[in-house]
């Protein structure tokens, strides 16, 4: 396959492949396809998110991150390792990185409503009683998100010569975290620790990446030749991107590409960027040994064997969330 360099995001269609038009659904496939094994990173339309949820979903946000921050420390529970509630400024860094990001960020999870046992893994959300709509407009975001994942990875099956369904079972009541992102205001810049940034360069944990809020100034993906390329996105996008759980399975077939945050120009270090990632993952249990169609003499296998959870767990320590 040649290398495709992308000068931007390739914008795509979900309707293209729900249509139940077979010739738009291969077109889809093919798009995905070539995006995901160069740039890792596409521009989705009619994901199923309206303007009006989008927009309660920000005001509610915005409103929690505008609490002091001893009220937002009420729903920091440290023992959870940021798997749910509020993770505070500075406490996440990138693999590799000492220097936290200079962002704060709130984890809702998974509801498991049909009595899958799975629920005993995933602690109970929590919810901020000095914003009533943050519980009801983030599950709503949660589930059209969740459900336009889970279309995307029907048409990576079908990319993989796999059956369609191969992640329906593994994705079910799967461990994924809707993310809200305050990235805070810096009065002082010359008070910033030497190297701290939004969000340090990273590829993330975890099978695909829904993200609303991309069009901000910042955000920055790494090509294949080395050079860094803004990602920008209409409002009615959201940008998905590979994660590292996939890369694994595909071999590196399907790139996670690095990413990052930058901070803004200096004159505009006073302001907040707000985003909110919805972060695909599955069951603990599924086995992300790397599929045996990607593997090839030009291609060796270039990961050992490993559960998601297993996998996850590693990742939490490296980030610092997790001892």
């Amino acid at each position: 396959m040649s290398e495709i360099l992308f000068d931007e995001v390739p914008s795509l269609d979900l309707a293209d492949f729900t249509s139940g038009d077979a010739e738009r659904r291969a077109k889809f496939v093919k798009q995905l396809g070539d995006a995901y094994q160069n740039i890792g990173f596409i521009a989705l339309r009619n994901h199923g998110l309206s303007d009006e949820l989008t927009e309660k979903l920000y005001a509610a946000t915005q409103a929690f991150f505008a609490l002091p921050d001893e009220v937002k420390q009420n729903y920091e529970v440290t023992e959870l390792a940021g798997q749910r509630g509020y993770v505070s400024k500075g406490r996440e860094k990138a693999k590799g990185f000492n220097t936290g990001d200079l962002k704060e960020f709130y984890h809702v999870g998974q509801e498991v409503t049909d009595n899958d046992p799975i629920k005993e893994q995933y602690p109970d959300n929590i919810w901020p009683a000095e914003v009533p709509d943050f519980k009801a407009v983030t599950l709503e975001a949660y589930q059209k998100l969740e459900a336009a994942g889970k279309q995307v990875l029907k048409a990576l099956a079908i990319l993989l010569e796999l059956p369609e369904d191969y992640f329906d079972a593994k994705v079910h009541n799967g461990n994924s975290i809707l993310r809200a992102i305050h990235y805070f205001p810096i009065e002082n810049p010359d008070a910033v620790p030497a190297g701290a940034v939004r969000a340090a360069e990273h590829g993330d944990i975890n099978l695909i990446t829904l993200l609303m809020g991309a069009s901000a100034d910042g955000l920055q993906v790494l090509r294949r030749d080395g050079k860094w390329i803004p990602i920008t996105a209409l409002p009615e996008q959201v940008v998905v991107n590979v994660g590292d759980m996939l890369a694994r399975l595909t071999n590196n077939k399907l790139k996670s590409t690095i990413h990052r945050v930058v901070n803004p120009p200096r004159e505009l270090m006073h302001t907040s960027r707000f985003s909110i990632p919805f972060f695909m993952h599955p069951r603990s249990e599924m086995d992300l040994t790397c599929l045996e169609n990607c593997i090839d003499e030009q291609n060796p296998k270039a990961y050992p064997d490993a559960t998601a959870g297993e996998y996850l767990n590693e990742r939490l320590v490296e980030l610092g969330l997790k001892k």
